[in-house]
């Protein structure tokens, strides 16, 4: 197994005023906050969140693509849920797509791009240690950005990455989840040791069960949500 060295510290991921509302209201909407059929009003978000009206409005957008805002024209945004049959087939995909990702990296990765990886893990693993789920979600983006960029696949990594976006929201809440943390650098911990040795169809199948199990903590968080 990979060693849970210490000292490593991940800058914050720095990101758009937009970014910023569009996680802080995803996060809402998934915990509850606001509940299906409720009213977007711009300029009532605008005031909440403290901003202008147009990162308002490209937040909105994008959450649309999660199944999170339904946009009716003329008629402004309301809160919307996904199916648990679509959101299932949202993370089957993501699944094959990011065991794929895994599979080539084990065979394609540089040296440089395998120990760029160990550090991100290492990162993981003392974000473990304090506990911030918030933190460990910006950090686990980067660990999974590596592996699809370690592929070597652009037009994969493209796909990679846009189904991940309509996923994040879901993926976040999960960490949510008392000893999820630990449990996530676990699964890593497998997937990281695969591509190290070169095993692509260790790395898949190790990378196909981690996705699998996130589905299943984020239902797990809602249950007790």
């Amino acid at each position: 197994m990979t060693a849970r060295a210490a000292g490593t510290r991940e800058a914050p991921v720095r990101r758009t005023r937009t970014e910023d509302l569009r996680v802080q209201l995803a996060d809402e909407i998934v915990r509850g906050v606001f509940a299906p059929g409720d009213a977007l009003d711009e300029s009532g978000l605008a005031a909440r969140y403290g901003v202008s009206r147009t990162p308002v409005r490209e937040a909105l957008r994008q959450l649309s693509s999660s199944g999170l805002v339904e946009i009716r024209p003329h008629r402004g945004a309301i809160v919307t849920r996904p199916s648990e049959a679509r959101l299932m087939e949202m993370f089957i995909v993501m699944a094959e797509l990011e065991s794929l990702c895994a599979g080539l990296a084990a065979e394609a990765m540089s040296l440089l791009e395998r120990r760029e990886l160990e550090r991100l893990h290492r990162a993981l693993g003392e974000l473990v240690k304090s506990g911030d789920p918030a933190r460990y979600a910006e950090a686990n983006e980067r660990f999974h950005s590596a592996i699809y960029a370690g592929a070597h696949n652009g037009y994969l990594s493209e796909l990679t990455l846009a189904t991940r976006a309509r996923l994040a929201p879901f993926r976040r809440a999960q960490f949510r989840r008392i000893g999820r943390l630990a449990l996530s650098f676990d699964e890593h911990d497998r997937v990281v040791e695969a591509i190290l040795r070169g095993d692509r169809d260790l790395a898949t199948r190790a990378m196909r069960e981690h996705i699998g199990t996130v589905k299943e903590a984020f239902d797990r968080f809602m249950e007790g949500r």
